[in-house]
């Protein structure tokens, strides 16, 4: 994993990350300022979904990604949550289906307008999914079975749902602490998740057995995973025991240790993994800092490749789907980046001369069409990813029609619930201590901010009343010289 030694071989070792210039972001947005450990922004080959920052309930924008440059004032939200959203996700499948996570402990599914602009009204959703009990962090579509969702609570649980019959299929129980993120194997039969309990799980979901547990990174701070495609193997960003931050890499068939550890760096924020399994490419983005690292896997070794520096930090990033990255530019991943009110498209691209499409670096990707219906997933059978050829570049193509079975209801009503027993109010106490301290730091934040805001206004004021006694003592100079010019003419015409 050590970025040291021979150059290897590769194809994307000379890849580069390039910034859209600021008229192709997307500007003017209310970026939600929630403490909650989220990626902040969803993406698919149509649309944007932000978390929003808004009062009166939870609400998130959908930007449709041709909408670029600043946004109007009024933009319309999607509202229908009464807490902030903390995650959003799109169908796979659909990219007019989008599901979003809340405070509210309820999940929702809405449908996008195809002729969607900024004159819209608000959006409403056309399916609640009411069942658990406490907020809902993470949100996550089946990669291979159509209208599949999984969405994890800090009531401990996962649940998985056909969003199509609104009906709650499945809950996965097994943690002892708040789900800090989940990722599907390659044919989505097991799902990796990270705890604040610091263990690293594989289950079986539709059985909910633990099929391998162990311990993962020490420190006190977050945790992520993500599997790396059709391997036995996953990546999990964490810190250690002195808050340095780590990357490890794991057999999924034995979490007693991890294959190999790495050091990255002393940073505080943790690093947000996206993995593409087409070019087996790793990106690490460092929550609060502005840098994207890129590692290419090979035979249990991930090596480093490049990284993509930035002066701004980024509070939130997504990936592109591979079906709609330009291959005629060679671009091989595209990331959107969050910041406080801009998001800004970043370009990873091969160089190459050659106008011809370059098969050697753009297989067959993940296609849009599922592989597997809800109902054929959920009886137990398996299926790989369906998967496309790339050469003709991305078709957008009409709107795909979903209408669910229970629109527009609940599936079942269901009050949030007290602690019952000691795990459950040590959960809460945990939950309700980091929230306590994300508050604290943030309004420290604020004060820093709010004392040199004060000084810079004071230090303005200051110069404008010098400005000020400047431009009183000019004009006092003035009138002293107009009247010694008029009293030196009245003497001569005395004399005269």
């Amino acid at each position: 994993m050590s970025r040291f030694g021979f150059v290897r071989p590769s194809k994307y070792r000379h890849v580069y990350g390039t910034c859209a210039k600021r008229d192709y972001c997307y500007d003017n947005l209310r970026v939600s300022a929630n403490a909650w450990d989220t990626n902040m922004v969803a993406v698919n080959p149509l649309f944007l979904s932000v978390n929003w920052q808004s009062s009166g309930g939870g609400s998130f924008g959908v930007i449709p990604l041709s909408t670029v440059g600043k946004l109007p004032e009024n933009y319309p939200l999607y509202r229908g949550h009464t807490g902030p959203v903390l995650d959003t996700a799109f169908n796979p499948f659909n990219d007019y289906v989008v599901a979003s996570g809340s405070e509210d402990s309820k999940v929702m599914i809405w449908n996008i307008p195809e002729e969607y602009d900024e004159n819209l009204e608000e959006v409403t959703p056309v399916l609640k999914l009411s069942g658990h009990q406490r907020k809902v962090g993470q949100v996550l579509f089946h990669p291979v079975a159509d209208n599949v969702l999984a969405s994890a609570s800090t009531d401990l649980t996962i649940k998985l749902w056909d969003i199509e019959k609104g009906q709650e299929k499945q809950e996965i129980t097994g943690h002892t602490e708040i789900i800090q993120s989940l990722s599907w194997n390659y044919n989505g039969s097991l799902m990796a998740t990270t705890c604040r309990d610091k263990r690293l799980r594989i289950f079986d979901v539709r059985s909910n057995k633990v099929v391998q547990e162990g311990s993962g990174h020490q420190g006190i701070k977050g945790s992520r995973v993500v599997w790396l495609g059709d391997t036995d193997r996953l990546v999990t960003t964490g810190f250690s025991r002195m808050s340095d931050r780590q990357l490890n890499l794991w057999d999924t068939t034995n979490l007693e240790k991890p294959i190999k550890s790495e050091f990255l760096d002393t940073s505080s924020g943790v690093n947000m993994p996206f993995y593409d399994a087409d070019t087996k490419m790793l990106y690490l983005a460092g929550k609060g800092d502005g840098m994207i690292r890129y590692y290419e896997y090979e035979n249990d070794a991930l090596y480093f490749l490049s990284e993509f520096k930035s002066i701004d930090p980024q509070r939130g990033m997504a990936f592109m789907p591979k079906r709609a990255v330009n291959v005629s530019e060679c671009e091989v991943a595209r990331a959107y980046k969050v910041g406080t009110t801009l998001i800004e498209p970043i370009s990873f691209t091969v160089p190459r001369k050659s106008d011809a499409f370059q098969s050697d670096i753009f297989p067959p990707a993940i296609s849009d069409e599922p592989a597997l219906t809800a109902d054929e997933w959920f009886g137990g059978k398996d299926a790989n990813p369906n998967t496309m050829d790339l050469e003709a570049g991305f078709k957008v193509k009409s709107k795909k029609a979903f209408n669910p079975t229970a629109q527009a209801e609940e599936t079942k009503e269901t009050k949030i619930a007290d602690p019952m027993n000691d795990k459950d109010y040590q959960a809460a106490y945990h939950e309700m201590r980091k929230e306590n301290e994300d508050l604290k730091n943030s309004l420290s934040q604020r004060e820093i901010k709010i004392r040199v805001l004060e000084t810079e206004m004071q230090k303005y004021k200051t110069q404008i009343a010098n400005l000020e006694l400047k431009k009183t003592a000019d004009d006092t100079k003035q009138d002293d010289t107009t009247a010694s010019h008029t009293a030196e003419n009245k003497n001569v015409d005395t004399e005269e």
